[in-house]
């Protein structure tokens, strides 16, 4: 039997999903822990604030911002090496 096509692999994609489902994970695959801290804590501090009227739609734009700031930087940060 012929061996398959060799699979591509894009560096950034796995800390990129990996931030998808939690923030901050994607800096921590990267050996970024202290980023990966501040980028969880900023994410869960915001989603907890969505809940207090007058500054949960405030609080959900940051939540939402550092979700695809995680994202975006665990994708570049792997990257960049």
């Amino acid at each position: 039997a012929a061996p398959g096509p060799t699979p591509v692999v894009v560096p950034g994609v796995v800390p990129a999903v990996a931030s998808g489902f939690l923030p901050g994970l994607g800096q921590l695959v990267n050996g970024e822990s202290d980023k990966a801290i501040g980028v969880f804590v900023v994410a869960a501090g915001a989603g907890i604030l969505t809940q207090v009227p007058l500054i949960g739609g405030i609080a959900a734009v940051v939540a939402g911002g550092t979700w695809l700031y995680g994202i975006v930087d665990g994708y570049l940060g792997k990257r960049r090496r």
